[in-house]
């Protein structure tokens, strides 16, 4: 099938956001609201999957219960492009990185990290990021606050 060729339909948009807003919603009371088999729920949701559109699913942790209170925001500059694939295995051995995105603009690279606190995280910064072979500098925004985390509408 031609990813052209996918589309869904009203039933697997009510699934879908069910399970958007809670993944362990059981598939028999969404069946039920829909007035369909719950077979025909699990045949719609490996459609689905196999479309490329459901790419998993996971449990969410809470940093801060943990102890992570600090997020910040990295713009990484390489001294060359060519440095990107060695800068971005070192970026995916250090745990604090939670997120990696090759960019147009200023930066080479832009990670999320989330640390304990400004001390761990200017730990992080000079004794790990910094010290990557390629990385020229780096520029931190460190989160205040979220409003907004969520997924596109269906």
């Amino acid at each position: 099938m031609k990813k052209s060729d996918f589309s869904i339909d009203g039933i697997d948009k009510i699934i879908l956001n069910h399970l958007m807003i809670d993944a362990r919603t059981p598939i028999l009371s969404i069946a039920r609201e829909i007035g369909i088999s719950g077979a025909a729920i699990h045949q719609r949701l490996r459609k689905l999957e196999a479309s490329g559109l459901i790419a998993g699913s996971k449990f969410i942790i809470n940093p801060k219960v943990l102890g992570y209170k600090t997020k910040a925001f990295v713009g990484i500059f390489l001294d060359s492009s060519t440095k990107y694939k060695e800068a971005i295995k070192r970026l995916n051995e250090i745990d604090e990185v939670i997120e990696s995105h090759y960019t147009t603009g200023d930066y080479s690279i832009f990670v999320k990290i989330i640390c304990k606190d400004n001390e761990h995280l200017m730990q992080v910064l000079n004794h790990q990021i910094q010290l990557i072979k390629g990385v020229a500098r780096t520029e931190t925004f460190i989160s205040l606050d979220q409003q907004i985390d969520r997924q596109i509408k269906i």
